[in-house]
């Protein structure tokens, strides 16, 4: 792709086609969705499937991104909220197999750096899942390094990036997906208040995690 393409450009173009690293589940998804909506008129238990698997099927929709200095990166529930011994606020986003799993940038910036660190896969939601395999991201922002890190669950076996190290991106931009259930974490910088709670539903691109 030309190093001109400018980042809306990138976005509308993981938009109008399969997102990478999703074509290995997406087929067996679509197909489960199509019989069991064919099948929900008479069967209670189809109907019980065909929501989740048309879900899944639909992939990453296109969605409006919401103002905000800092927004979510990931579609999911607010699983726990810790300060750092360095003074940053860790925000951790459980992820599970019927949510979107493409991920966005939090803000505007520069890709620093972007490691991938071996691990296992342990749930995502489990303590252990610290020593999982993941993927971390450093973005150089108007609020100085934001640290983002995506870890895979017990069934997501594989972390895609979008992107590479120097790519500047805009808030809300797709910068790589998790397979199923998963987990994301974003680092806030120090004096930077959280805006969620533990439990709290969030959507990537559109819930602010940071409060004025």
């Amino acid at each position: 792709m030309p190093h001109s393409q400018t980042s809306a450009h990138r976005d509308s173009l993981v938009g109008a086609r399969l997102a990478r690293g999703a074509s290995p589940w997406l087929l067996p998804t679509v197909a489960t969705a199509a019989v069991s909506l064919l099948r929900a008129r008479r069967s209670g238990a189809a109907k019980a499937v065909a929501v989740p698997a048309t879900a899944l099927a639909a992939g990453a929709p296109e969605r409006e991104i919401a103002p905000g200095r800092v927004i979510s990166p990931a579609d999911g529930v607010v699983q726990s909220i810790m300060p750092w011994k360095d003074g940053r606020t860790r925000v951790a986003i459980f992820m599970s197999p019927l949510n979107v799993h493409v991920n966005r940038a939090p803000l505007a910036g520069t890709v620093t750096s972007v490691e991938h660190i071996p691990g296992g896969f342990v749930p995502a939601f489990n303590k252990e899942s610290e020593n999982n395999e993941r993927v971390v991201w450093h973005f150089d922002t108007e609020l100085g390094d934001i640290e983002m890190i995506q870890i895979a669950g017990a069934v997501a076996r594989r972390i895609v990036p979008y992107i590479p190290e120097g790519t500047k991106v805009e808030q809300g931009e797709r910068i790589g997906l998790i397979r199923f259930g998963s987990r994301v974490d974003i680092y806030l910088p120090e004096g930077v208040d959280v805006a969620v709670e533990v439990g709290q539903k969030t959507v990537a691109g559109v819930t602010r995690i940071d409060r004025d």
